[in-house]
């Protein structure tokens, strides 16, 4: 037993614990968990948790059903609103066959998969994540949601529903070693935003999924409900995930380069050329619902082209300011991302598409300067940003013809999705919607 075991043994009794909460996720990145007592631990981390994999979304097949969930110990953590007496805590697992090799359906290894062939380049991917949601007052049936307040971008309501939240998220989500770098009232009524410090990517993953628990519990013991539905309000803001990453090599930031335009080094400026190239083939990856498109193309700064500039929050990738003396925090961020995805596969994708630039030698097109929303048709097309996918269906036509995205998530993945995603887009496209409804009844 290595010495985080043993910590989390002696953690476990020193806290009387008495729930231990093991969660993975299934493909669509739903949270999946099993409690076991403090009992079985020790068991757990020699042997793993047996379980059901068929009836998990996209895991394993009927005949293939046996699987283990097998703890990792560094991401043991409290889980605060369960109160102090007979608590519970929480580790994230690793999904293994019972020959203990790594499921290849499991959306943290598909993630660890790409980590490792950056290591393999010499790379280690950090992240940085603002994560946009929306609260509402509880849900009535039938009525639509009603957001908690009317306010704007940074408005501080004294004593406002949403300023409250924050401050008790932040304190939940500090409690669990997740570090809050900002916090703010986003634009639309009831749309906050809360970005998580710079990790590495495979931690920010796990940070999303916990704050996304973390969120929704708040939420409950305030009396108000959380979404992270990517486009809830017709007229208002969609709910983002804007990303920014960087590699390094070593504790060198191999992004940065001092004299160069926007500071860019070489491989950030083919990292970014992968990410333009790939873009369309991932999206239905990092934007996998129906709804998400309504963000993409509801416009209010949602990327729906493919292009980059610096400091331009029109494009999808936006290079920010340099800020000189501090090389290493050189970046780049992807602004199609929602707060609905994946993060394992999402990050896993990205990821992909970014070395697939470096190793490719991949070149640079020419940044966007302009707002790309104020551009005409005809302007978009001459200077060469093509649409990213219009709805859920475009893009699992794209996603489909992609090498690429197939090698990174896995043959089982991919197919599943596609299933999975076409299935969701025909159960969208038979609706008949209260639009068509007031528009073509009264008339028709």
């Amino acid at each position: 037993m290595d010495k985080q075991q043993e910590f989390v043994l002696r953690s476990v009794e020193e806290r009387d614990i008495r729930f231990i909460r093991l969660w993975f996720t299934d493909v669509l990145g739903v949270l999946k968990s099993v409690a076991i007592a403090p009992a079985e631990l020790e068991n757990a981390f020699e042997e793993g948790i047996g379980f059901d994999g068929s009836a998990i979304e996209g895991l394993t097949r009927v005949y293939e059903a046996d699987m283990i969930a097998q703890p990792d110990p560094t991401t043991f953590q409290i889980l605060p609103w369960q109160g102090d007496v007979r608590g519970a805590a929480r580790m994230f697992c690793d999904i293994q066959t019972p020959e203990g090799e790594p499921s290849m359906a499991d959306p943290r290894q598909v993630l660890k998969r790409a980590l490792d062939k950056a290591s393999a380049l010499g790379f280690t991917f950090y992240t940085h994540p603002e994560i946009e949601f929306y609260l509402f007052e509880p849900l009535v049936p039938g009525k639509p949601p009603k957001p908690v307040d009317s306010a704007g971008y940074f408005d501080n309501v004294p004593r406002g529903a949403a300023h409250n939240f924050r401050r008790a998220a932040i304190t939940t989500l500090e409690s669990m070693g997740i570090s809050v770098e900002f916090s703010h009232h986003e634009a639309g009524p009831g749309q906050n935003e809360i970005d998580l410090r710079y990790a590495d990517a495979l931690a920010t993953a796990d940070n999303i999924m916990t704050f996304k628990m973390a969120i929704k519990e708040v939420a409950i013991e305030q009396g108000v409900f959380a979404s992270f539905m990517p486009k809830p309000l017709p007229d208002a803001p969609g709910s983002g995930m804007h990303t920014h990453m960087s590699l390094f090599e070593g504790d060198r930031n191999a992004f940065f380069e001092a004299g160069a335009p926007f500071q860019l080094s070489k491989v950030a400026k083919s990292f970014i050329a992968g990410l333009l190239k790939h873009a369309p083939e991932i999206t239905a990856v990092t934007n996998q619902y129906v709804n998400s498109y309504k963000r993409l193309w509801g416009g209010a700064e949602a990327p729906s082209f493919v292009c980059w500039g610096s400091n331009n929050r029109s494009a999808l990738v936006r290079v920010p300011i340099y800020k000189p003396g501090k090389g290493q925090s050189s970046r780049i961020e992807y602004r199609a991302l929602d707060s609905a995805a994946n993060p394992y596969l999402a990050l896993a994708v990205i990821l992909a598409a970014g070395l697939k630039g470096i190793t490719e030698e991949y070149p640079l097109p020419e940044h966007a300067e302009d707002d790309v929303w104020e551009l005409s048709p005809a302007e978009r097309r001459a200077l060469g940003y093509e649409p990213l996918p219009w709805s859920l269906a475009d893009a699992i036509n794209v996603m489909e013809k992609s090498e690429l995205v197939a090698e990174t998530l896995g043959e089982q993945v991919f197919q599943f999705l596609l299933r999975n995603k076409r299935s969701e887009w025909e159960g969208y496209r038979y609706q008949v919607t209260p639009y068509e409804i007031q528009r073509f009844l009264p008339v028709l």
